[in-house]
């Protein structure tokens, strides 16, 4: 389900059949109840049809995959031979996590400190409609509190690209986030949302 070569997870679409959508193409991402080893989420999605979709990733796919820990292949071109990308890949995000560098991470405003995260922390992911920029609302693992950062689609799609700033909402969000979207979301989709927009006119 993850290419780690082209960062990119397939999911299935009712109309187009198999789409290849990236981290920053999610738009909410909720842990559902039960087992928790392996946890599985639902992740709803901004599809190429211009539709949103649910799709469920184990957590295993979610945070450990895009480093290359997953099965995939690759031409090495040294030797014109298919070899499995995990040793490579994860040979790289070793070296990487050894410097102190983090796959992903974001700034806590509470802690007013830079966290590492996996996107498992993720909650809601929106785009910021200028620039390329996105909205990421995620739930801090040392505090358990949601901040949200101002970032590029790159520090969300490719691990250990970490923008040089991250633009920080002053605000402490609940940590159910996602439900609170969904409760204005329905909101604005309701008729109550329309009369109370006419009762301000």
């Amino acid at each position: 389900m993850y290419d780690a070569l082209t960062a990119a997870y397939t999911f299935s679409c009712p109309s187009l059949g198999h789409v290849r959508v990236r981290l920053s193409a999610f738009r909410t991402l909720e842990q559902l109840p039960g087992a928790a080893h392996p946890a599985v989420f639902s992740v709803r999605f901004a599809c190429p049809c211009g539709n949103e979709h649910v799709a469920l990733v184990p957590h295993g796919e979610l945070g450990w995959e895009p480093l290359g820990a997953g099965e995939g292949v690759f031409l090495n071109l040294m030797t014109d031979r298919v070899e499995p990308t995990a040793r490579e890949l994860g040979d790289l995000a070793a070296w990487h996590i050894g410097l102190g560098q983090w796959p992903w991470s974001f700034f806590c405003y509470p802690e007013e400190r830079s966290r590492p995260v996996f996107p498992s922390s993720f909650r809601v992911v929106a785009p910021a409609g200028r620039r390329g920029l996105l909205g990421l609302a995620v739930r801090c693992p040392a505090c358990a509190t949601v901040s949200v950062n101002v970032v590029s689609a790159n520090h969300v799609d490719v691990p250990f690209h970490n923008d040089r700033s991250v633009g920080v909402l002053e605000h402490v969000f609940p940590a159910d986030v996602a439900a609170l979207v969904e409760v204005y979301r329905a909101e604005l989709d309701s008729a109550a949302f329309d009369v109370r927009r006419l009762e301000l006119e």
